[in-house]
């Protein structure tokens, strides 16, 4: 017989935890604040009130279907009293609840101000050479199939090969709701054990990879860039893809003067694209850097506190002497190695963001 009173505990502490009989109050009132005269006249405010009201009225919606769930399982149990068929159709929807329960959990923890917002996923090997640039091209791999499981689309903006195998940096754009709220957790350095198939005496290696993650911006953020402060420079794409088709410089680099912060594009074969994708990679780390200087400014009022910080070992992914992925903030840990590797990282997810 299915249980569930736990699913209707859990779906209540949900509740309590989106304020969920104030939301659609909040809701209401947003929505009055579009039907003022000059609520257009100021753009960015009225995006972002449209914006709060979109996430709101998503939150409310999947929380009333998850209880319209609930209850539709209770009238096939009550029915099934007399029909025993209706049981094995019970067993599905619960199934179907409990997953949906667990997604929607993890998405009320991801209340920040950016982590609906897709994102730009960097990574530059270590280290180490040719072993440390096949471990970044393993983690590009890792990330675009969680991306794909996910159902976001994932594009590769920029890479450079490695000398003899895998990848020195790539850069990945993922586009998706809620992209960013979940990748945030991966930002730092991944580290890797084992027998390295480039050593012929076949001895284990260590090797490290630094990923960045930085949110995708939105017209509705002002981030000021003068076009005198940029410096844009063409080149030919290199690597498959790049110097066997291209025959134009198509590849765009763009150096923001007054920072120094460099930001390029080569995978598409056209000029304008590059340079499209280059100036959304610009603005997102241009505003990274902002955002970092305002944490600064307040962890100089608040005095120094304890911070995990970007190149910091987040994770260890052993294959050599025993198969073991384990992240070093949450202690959350798994021997599916494989597993990992090929996109299943929603428990080192999970864990972080309940942590945090």
């Amino acid at each position: 017989m299915i249980d569930l009173k736990p699913y209707k505990q859990r779906l209540s502490e949900i509740g309590t935890s989106l304020r969920i009989d104030a939301l659609a109050k909040e809701i209401t009132e947003l929505e009055s604040q579009t039907t003022v005269e000059n609520f257009w006249d100021d753009m960015t405010n009225s995006q972002k009130i449209l914006k709060q009201i979109k996430i709101s009225k998503d939150k409310l919606d999947k929380f009333n279907s998850l209880e319209n769930l609930l209850e539709e399982i209770e009238i096939l149990l009550e029915l099934s009293a007399e029909d025993e068929s209706l049981i094995e159709e019970a067993n599905g929807k619960e199934k179907e609840l409990a997953k949906e329960l667990d997604v929607f959990y993890t998405i009320t923890l991801l209340s920040g101000e950016y982590d609906k917002n897709s994102v730009i996923l960097s990574l530059n090997s270590g280290a180490g050479g040719t072993e440390a640039q096949d471990w970044a091209s393993m983690l590009l791999r890792m990330y675009t199939r969680w991306a794909n499981d996910k159902g976001y689309k994932a594009e590769l903006l920029d890479s450079l090969d490695g000398d003899g195998a895998g990848i020195k940096s790539a850069t990945l754009e993922i586009e998706g709701e809620y992209a960013y709220g979940y990748l945030k957790s991966e930002r730092g350095v991944h580290r890797l054990v084992r027998l390295s198939p480039f050593d012929a005496a076949g001895k284990r290696h260590t090797s490290f990879a630094s990923c960045s993650i930085l949110p995708i911006i939105d017209d509705s953020i002002t981030v000021e860039i003068k076009e005198e402060d940029l410096r844009i420079d063409t080149y030919r794409s290199s690597g498959a893809g790049g110097q066997h088709v291209n025959t134009t410089d198509s590849a765009v680099r763009i150096t923001h003067l007054p920072t120094n912060i460099v930001a390029q594009c080569q995978n598409e074969r056209s000029q304008i694209k590059n340079r499209e994708s280059a100036m959304k990679i610009l603005r997102a780390k241009l505003f990274e850097r902002e955002q970092e200087e305002k944490q600064k400014q307040l962890k100089d009022i608040k005095g120094s506190e304890a911070d995990n910080a970007f190149g910091s070992q987040i994770r260890s992914y052993v294959m050599h002497p025993y198969s073991m992925v384990k992240d070093h903030r949450t202690n959350e840990e798994t021997g599916n190695v494989k597993a990992v590797m090929d996109g299943e990282i929603d428990q080192f997810i999970s864990a972080y963001l309940k942590r945090s």
